[in-house]
């Protein structure tokens, strides 16, 4: 059985090891180059987005261990018709991925979302052949591809 709990700030030390591990499972997939992801101070993020209500995590918990977490935070837009959610993360052990861990944190998701009155729920994910899998989960999930490619400009660091 999985049982799924809502973070605190106590929490960080067992999501910063399931983070690390898929920024690395990122890496490895794509460029291979860590500059790509800021490491620092997620800490003090994690603290800050928990304590402001900007950032939910969640961690999925079978035989008393922590195999997986997503998290989430709120967005406004007029395209969605009013607020909606975005998944920041999502990760699952490898040795769980095929025990529906994933299905279940999304299928929490949807039903937190739709606590929050989220018209609609959003996630990103490389549209490149090494994250075909991951699309995939998604696909099988509910999700259906939008198009697009996701941008960013650093404004500060």
């Amino acid at each position: 059985m999985i049982q799924i709990k809502k973070c605190t700030l106590d929490d960080y030390d067992i999501v910063e090891n399931l983070f690390k591990r898929l920024i690395n499972e990122i890496i490895i997939k794509t460029t291979g180059d860590p500059s790509l992801f800021s490491l620092s101070d997620t800490r003090e993020a994690f603290n800050q987005g928990l304590e402001q209500g900007i950032y939910s995590v969640f961690m999925a918990i079978t035989g008393g261990q922590t195999v997986g977490f997503i998290s989430m935070c709120e967005s406004f837009s007029l395209y969605t018709d009013g607020r909606f959610g975005i998944i920041q993360e999502l990760y699952v052990l490898e040795d769980y991925r095929s025990m529906n861990v994933g299905g279940e944190l999304l299928k929490f998701a949807v039903d937190y979302g739709q606590e929050k009155e989220w018209k609609r729920l959003e996630v990103c994910t490389p549209p490149i052949p090494e994250f075909e899998r991951t699309l995939g989960f998604y696909k099988k999930n509910g999700f259906s591809i939008t198009g697009g490619k996701k941008l960013k400009i650093m404004i500060s660091e």
